[in-house]
């Protein structure tokens, strides 16, 4: 990567936002973003062996605004698939989530069928992406596995990054590598370590319990870093699964192309039956139409907690942050009736004239004092305004052309 990596302004955004939980659970250190209704069963992403939960910022941004509830986790340090298994299921009893929709990508896709096969109740569906199904070419390919371990940590990310395409991108391409570049930056030697003997160690995806339409398979159709081979057995796995084909992506969809992995996100959640709760993110009211949540809380107690659907005391990981159980805020807006009266206010300028100033003042104030006007009651404002000054125009017409009269019979 060349030059000086700035980070995205929509990532730092999200970073002030969505606040980062880190919880120990035994010996493991988990590191994840949890945003969206509790009502909703989560959508967890798991990234590949150069992600990290930061990746999927995009997708908790777009899909939490929609309504659906969205899990990103750092693979943590596990050094076989069994442990990974035992610690998932921890991590999800923690966090006290019990049924679970997966979006895996690369390695994250790989443990994920892993986990939906030795745990089938708590999997509900599958989006597997650029992903495999068993370890025999990656372990080929790395002969030193016995000893990653024990390899430097300049190493390994040289190791991983050589497995990101090099060469010119298009520009939102190159921008998804830069940033997963930066990620890889972050990782320690023991969690490369970990990922890469997970990706090394002989294991295979064995038959699910989990009908094929409950999975959605999304590859790209250019180029990634798991061989075009790999992808296909997926595939030919789960003949009865739907296709999500991307034209381009590179190896990181999510990133690169986030409006057609959004979109084909929620078509999945929607397929599989998960009904998303926009009426429970702040800023959007029941039923989805456009306007301000203001009127619904004053509707409510604001000194009764029970009200609230998400306690404040509901603490299960350390975060700097207080927005840690609400929502992505909009931007600042009116109120619908606010907006009209703005609307009637700017119509009535239309009709202002220096001789009727104090009428047209008057009515100024009167709309802007008002809720609801009906739209009469503005008709006749602006016929009133429109005869005064038609009076006010006559009446000098009048006097103009008596005063010419008056000075022709001098004349003459």
């Amino acid at each position: 990567m060349k030059g000086v990596y700035s980070a995205p302004g929509d990532y730092i955004y999200f970073k002030s936002q969505v606040p980062l939980h880190k919880i120990p659970i035994g010996t493991k250190q988990w590191r994840y973003y949890d945003f969206g209704p509790k009502a909703v069963p989560p959508l967890i992403c798991l990234p590949g062996t150069a992600g990290t939960a930061d990746v999927c910022y995009k997708q908790i941004m777009s899909l939490s605004m929609k309504g659906y509830r969205v899990i990103s986790v750092d693979i943590p340090r596990v050094w076989n698939h069994h442990e990974w298994i035992q610690a998932f299921e921890k991590f999800l009893d923690a966090i006290d989530v019990h049924h679970i929709h997966i979006y895996g990508t690369s390695l994250g896709g790989f443990l994920a069928q892993l986990f939906a096969q030795h745990r089938p109740r708590r999997v509900r569906s599958l989006i597997l992406s650029n992903t495999f199904l068993d370890t025999r070419s990656f372990s080929a390919a790395m002969p030193w596995a016995p000893i990653v371990s024990w390899t430097p940590s300049f190493l390994l990310k040289r190791y991983v990054l050589t497995g990101i395409r090099d060469g010119p991108h298009e520009p939102f391409i190159a921008d998804s590598v830069d940033f997963v570049v930066s990620q890889v930056e972050t990782l320690s030697r023991e969690d490369l370590a970990s990922r890469l003997t997970l990706t090394a160690d002989a294991a295979s995806v064995g038959p699910l319990l989990l009908t094929d339409s409950f999975i959605t398979i999304m590859d790209t159709n250019d180029y990634s870093a798991i061989p075009q081979q790999l992808k296909d057995e997926v595939s030919e796995r789960y003949p009865g699964a739907r296709r999500a084909q991307l034209k381009t992506g590179g190896d990181f969809p999510f990133l690169s192309r986030p409006d057609e992995v959004n979109l084909h996100l929620q078509l999945h959640l929607r397929r599989v039956g998960v009904e998303a709760r926009p009426d429970l993110v702040p800023g959007i009211p029941k039923g989805g139409s456009g306007g301000s949540s203001s009127e619904e809380n004053e509707k409510k107690d604001p000194e009764d907690p029970a009200k609230d659907e998400d306690p404040a005391n509901d603490d299960r990981g350390s975060s700097d942050n207080p927005l840690a159980e609400s929502q992505l805020p909009h931007a600042p807006e009116s109120s619908q009736s606010h907006s009209l009266d703005d609307q009637l206010v700017s119509n009535a300028i239309v009709c202002h004239f220096s001789n009727v100033d104090m009428m047209v003042s008057l009515h100024l104030g009167f709309l802007k004092n008002q809720h609801t006007i009906p739209t009469e009651t503005v008709m006749r404002l602006c016929a009133e305004i429109f005869a005064l000054h038609l009076l006010s125009f006559y009446v000098g017409s009048l006097y103009i052309s008596l005063n010419c009269n008056r000075r022709v019979g001098q004349v003459v």
